[in-house]
Order: structure tokens, then C-alpha cells, then sequence
């Protein structure tokens, strides 16, 4: 691992130095010096990230996939990929996006054949993560989907009306997760049926409220500029959500005008209220329930705070008391105290500003902030290209005029780190073990291997006092952000149960044909439409072969007899672009048209049998 230089200045030292002039690069008189103090502590004394073989990580990493469109679970501490979750993507080798099960999750948004997973977060009650779900956004087409943790399948996808991008994605923590809050960034007209193209006046965006369970959008608020990342508190009462952009331009000049953007606050029980009152509309064909948030509406169910241009992330702590809205282009996070917010919507408070306790200046780019538990606070700063770790008690202390140095300790990232996630930070739970960090670059960290890199994840120890960095490896462009769970929390099956709901209609249409799937491999033919239903257990399918016309439409079901755990089966027609998983107790099903006259091998591809090679069998089709 290449050190930073013990004397000097580093590249990278240099570089945020260059930035500086102006404006404070270290605050708390913490000088350039002393950046790279923590990598040079004894590494003898930091946690292990090694996991022997064998033996097993502490911590479930749920990664963000960006732009491949999935999501990717990583073992914490060793940082090993351990799978891919499909979820906006299509994936060769599940059949997701091919299967007649993942299209009917996909439903209307299976015309995309891309994604841009950014946020993704676990399901809470009363305010720790309870297991059951992911979520994750869809910045690219303005999705939703969950994604099961029993089987690590996505099971519902939902597009979000009236807006254009999803990019914040929170949850609600207590007393469960009944919302998901879904931030739309790009304004648009309202509605966007071709009526105000040229009228940026008229652009506007809406915060989104999904019902976890259903994944229907329950309703929307319509407010102010863009809406960037969002949070909740830990009573179910209120959502946050950085905003910029508050000028409302359509290009960066015009959005650059204002010396200040907002924290928009939301009143849920009041949002909830006036919808019952009948104060909502709706916009154009969307029958969804949409209130007026925008300042001058004067509804009571939003409130605006004033804080330094262009914020970022949006991050509570977790002990619930504070929100920070980490500054992007002002070196300060902005920590709003969340229990002034009830006077602030009662009209308690006369200036919005009241609420903002502390304005740290940490340095150059500060984007998110985490937490470890213990008081302490852990900011990403992009320019700099460091993590700072401070205390959130001395920080308020000094904003209240006091001479008190809130800085900790400030170690150098490879490099321009965005998101960063300390373990079980994100729920009243955070243990203050682990610290990843998302790099954006990797530059000279590895291998090259062309014009597009690799980008570089880093795990910090936080169980000290002091950050040590431990590890850092390479990373498929781009992890956004990611969550890491303990893994007495996620307990995953091994294997499908028979009654589940994923493969349920499938079941039921093969109940019609009066098929029991078990036990019966048979092939029923209606006109041109044939249904091949056949069992697979090791090393072999049900049917060795089956017969159809030119121009059938074929529907295969496979069902997956084997109970071992880890013994999945797979189903390729060879030159028909068609692959899917069978895991055991699974039941998967997929339909094409049989086109071309011919003989056409099927075959296992997840190898399952020391004569897996032989898993195999011949489609015949008739000319």
C-alpha cells in the first residue's frame, strides 16, 4: 500500500493547499501537516479486515452498483464481493430481465434496459434495521424497486410520477418503516406533457412518499428548487432534504446565483392530515394525491432553512437529536437541532435559522457525514481528499462562541471520496467498528487497464480513538453508496421455500394445466402456444426433449427438485439468448419463439454434478 510522504507536502496536500487560498482548508487551526497523521500511526495496533477462509465477516456491505444498475453485497470486514443483486440491469446469467417472473416485477419499466442505482437502504422498527428489505433508487428513470433480504431477489419496481431523476432515497425509522421518500432532483413542468418547454418559471419538482409495503406512491409534495439527498428522524415525524438550486435555472450559471439554498423540512402527520382534508390535487394523468409545499403556499407542512450554497448530503445522527447538511461548496456542515423543528412548524421560532446549533467548518467539499455512536461525526471532503472525524458536542460548544477544538483527526482518501458509511451507522445502532470510504478515483492505486479505471473503496478502523486506515481495493465503477449491517440482523434462506410468491404464479398457471411441478415433467400444447413443464435434479432435466413447430410460441418451467444447499441448476437454449437460475426449491420459467426449424441443445449452466456436462437436451423444432 503506497504511504503518503512523512515530510512535505503531498500531491494531494499540495492540490487542497492550491484550493484553500481564500478560504480555511483546516479548520480549527488543524494545519496541512498534520493530514496523513493517522496512516502513519503503527498499523500493528488497528483491526484486522483478514477473514480466513472458512470463516466468516461480521458485517453484511449492501453496495449501490451505479451506473451497472444493480446492487452488490460485500462482506465486511474483508471487503470480498460475495454477489450481485440484478435490479434495474438485465444480468446474463439470473435471466433477470429475461425470466417470465423478473418481467412481471419490471412490469412497464422493462422498455429501459439501463440504471443508475445511487442510495440504497434497509427497513427499519423503531429505529434499527430489522432484515427484510433493501430499497434503491433509480436516478436514470426515476424508479423505485425493493429488494427481498430472504432471498436477495428484487420483488417490486415502482416509477415515480411527476418527476424527473430519484436521487434521494430515505426511509422512515420508527415506529417501522411505513414510507419510503423518494427526492425528485430535475424540475420540470407540471404536468410534463409538452405545454411550458421554454418557461424555466413554471419548472418545478416534488418529494415522493412510497408505502413500504405496497410500493404504491401514497403521495407527493411539490416544492422549491432541486431536491439533492434526505433523512428522517427517529419518531416517524419528519423527512429533510437538502435542496439546491433554489434560483430554479435550467443551466449552471443561472443556478449559481444565490448566495444561500435550503434544508427543506417535512411535517409527515400534517402532510398525512391535509391529504384527509381533501387539500390535495392531482397532476395530469397521475391520480396521485400531490399538496403544495412551496414557501409561498403557507400550508404548514413544510418548513425552509436557510443554510450555505449548494448542500449535499443529508445525515442524522444516531441518537436522533441533529440532521447535517454537509456544504459541497462551503467548507461547513450545517448541524440542525431536530428538536426545535416542532416550534419551528408551529410558528415558535422567528427565524428558520434558529434551528442550525453548529457550522463547522471541517474542509474543501464536505459531502456526507457519518457516525460512530460515541458522539463523534465523520465527513467526506471531496477536495481535500480526506475524511475528518470531529465531535458533535464541541462543535456546538464553539458555535456558541466557546474555544473548544471540535477536529479530531483528519486522514488522506484515494482519492476525492463521496459517499462514506461507518458500520450500522444509519440506524440507532451504529457499533463505531468500521468505516468505509467511496472513492471516485483510483488513479494510480492499481493496475491500469485503460482510459476507464477501476474506482477504490478504503476501510478505516474507528474502533479507537484514532482513524487507521486498513484496506483499500478496487471497485467496479460506480458504487454510490452503500450500508453495512451486522449479520445477526440478515438471515437469508438456503434454500426457496415452495410457497413462495416470486415463483407463485407461475405455480398457478401450471395448477391450470393441472401440472403438479414436483413430480411431473409433460409437455401441453393449445395452438401454437406450447408449455414445457420439466423437473431438474442433478445431473439431469426431467425431459431429455421436446418437440414444436416453427413459430410456437414456448414457454419452458423448470422446477428445481434438489434440496442441498448452494445446488442450483440453470437453463440455456443455445443460440436463442435465453439463460435463467433454478436454485434449489426454485421454480423459473421463461417464453421465446421457436423460429428456426432445427435441432437446438438446452444445457445446465451452473455447475451442479460431476457429470454436469452431460445436464443437457434437444429442443426439436419442425419446419
Amino acid at each position: 500500500m503506497n504511504e503518503p510522504e512523512n515530510t512535505g507536502f503531498s500531491r494531494r496536500q499540495f492540490l487542497g493547499a492550491s484550493l484553500a487560498v481564500g478560504t480555511t482548508a483546516a479548520a480549527g487551526g488543524m494545519g496541512i501537516g498534520m493530514y496523513s497523521q493517522a496512516v502513519q500511526a503503527d498499523k500493528k495496533e488497528a483491526q484486522s479486515p483478514h477473514v480466513p477462509p472458512g470463516e466468516l465477516d461480521e458485517y453484511y456491505g449492501f453496495w449501490s452498483g451505479g451506473q451497472s444498475g444493480e446492487v452488490r453485497i460485500v462482506g465486511v470486514p474483508s471487503m470480498r464481493l460475495l454477489m450481485s443483486i440484478p435490479v434495474f440491469n438485465r444480468d446474463s446469467g439470473t435471466g433477470w430481465g429475461l425470466t417470465n417472473e423478473s418481467k412481471r416485477i419490471l412490469g412497464d419499466s422493462l422498455k429501459w434496459q439501463n440504471g443508475d442505482t445511487h442510495h440504497i437502504h434497509m427497513s427499519y422498527t423503531a429505529g434499527k434495521y430489522d432484515g427484510r428489505y433493501l430499497f434503491v433508487n433509480d436516478k436514470a428513470n426515476t424508479r423505485v424497486a425493493r429488494i427481498r433480504c430472504d432471498v436477495m431477489k428484487t420483488d417490486k419496481i415502482t416509477i415515480i410520477p411527476n418527476v424527473s431523476c430519484i436521487h434521494g432515497l430515505r426511509l422512515q425509522k420508527a415506529p417501522k418503516t411505513g414510507y419510503v421518500f423518494a427526492n425528485g432532483e430535475m424540475i420540470i413542468p407540471q404536468p410534463n406533457d409538452g405545454r411550458d418547454l421554454d418557461k424555466p418559471e413554471n419548472y418545478w419538482t416534488l418529494f415522493s412518499a412510497l408505502n413500504a409495503e405496497t410500493m404504491e406512491v401514497a403521495w407527493q409534495v411539490i416544492v422549491d428548487g432541486n431536491l439533492d439527498n434526505v433523512d428522517t428522524d427517529y419518531t416517524g415525524r419528519f423527512a429533510f432534504s437538502t435542496c439546491y438550486n433554489s434560483e430554479r435555472g435550467v443551466v449552471l450559471a443561472d443556478m449559481m446565483r444565490a448566495e444561500r439554498d435550503w434544508v427543506v423540512v417535512f411535517d409527515i402527520p400534517r402532510i398525512e392530515a391535509a391529504i384527509k382534508e381533501g387539500k390535495a390535487t392531482t397532476i395530469g394523468e397521475s391520480k396521485v394525491p400531490v399538496l403544495d409545499g412551496r414557501a409561498k403556499a403557507a400550508m404548514n407542512i413544510t418548513a425552509y432553512i436557510p443554510i450555505p450554497k449548494n448542500p449535499h448530503g443529508c445525515n442524522t445522527s444516531p441518537d436522533g437529536k441533529y440532521v447535517m447538511a454537509n456544504g459541497k461548496l462551503s467548507p461547513t456542515v450545517s448541524v440542525i437541532e431536530i428538536a426545535k423543528l416542532a416550534d419551528l412548524m408551529d410558528g415558535k421560532l422567528k427565524d428558520p435559522r434558529e434551528t442550525v446549533i453548529a457550522e463547522p467548518e471541517l474542509g474543501l467539499g464536505p459531502l456526507h457525514t457519518t457516525f460512530d455512536g460515541r458522539g463523534n461525526a465523520y465527513t467526506s471532503l471531496f477536495l481535500d481528499s480526506q475524511v475528518v472525524k470531529w465531535g458533535i458536542e464541541d462543535s456546538i460548544k464553539a458555535y456558541r462562541g466557546e474555544k473548544v477544538n471540535y477536529i479530531r483527526q483528519k486522514i488522506d482518501i484515494h482519492y476525492q471520496i463521496g459517499h462514506l458509511k461507518a458500520t450500522m451507522a444509519e440506524s440507532s445502532g451504529a457499533d463505531g467498528k468500521w468505516l468505509v470510504a467511496l472513492c471516485k478515483f483510483s488513479k494510480d492505486r492499481f493496475l491500469n487497464v485503460g482510459p476507464l479505471r477501476a474506482e477504490n473503496d478504503q476501510l478505516i478502523d474507528i474502533s479507537g480513538d484514532e482513524m487507521k486506515l486498513v484496506h483499500d481495493g478496487p471497485t467496479i465503477p460506480e458504487p454510490h453508496d452503500c450500508i453495512m449491517v451486522h449479520r445477526d440482523i440478515v438471515k437469508p434462506l438456503r434454500v426457496w421455500k415452495r410457497d413462495d410468491p416470486y415463483f407463485a404464479e407461475t405455480v398457478a398457471l401450471a395448477k391450470k394445466d393441472g401440472v403438479t411441478l414436483e413430480s411431473e415433467s409433460k409437455v401441453i400444447r393449445e395452438g401454437n402456444q406450447v408449455r414445457v413443464y420439466m423437473t431438474s435434479m442433478a445431473p439431469v432435466f426431467g425431459l431429455t426433449e421436446f418437440k414444436v413447430k416453427k413459430g410456437d410460441e414456448v414457454t419452458v418451467t423448470i422446477t428445481n427438485l434438489d434440496t442441498v444447499e448452494d445446488l442450483a441448476h440453470g437453463f440455456v437454449l443455445v443460440n436463442h439468448g435465453i439463460c435463467m437460475e433454478v436454485s434449489p426449491q426454485m421454480t423459473s420459467s421463461v417464453t421465446f419463439i421457436a423460429d428456426r426449424p432445427g435441432v437446438h441443445w438446452y444445457y445446465c449452466v451452473w455447475f451442479c454434478h460431476a457429470l454436469h456436462m452431460e445436464m443437457s437436451g434437444r429442443m426439436l423444432v419442425e419446419a
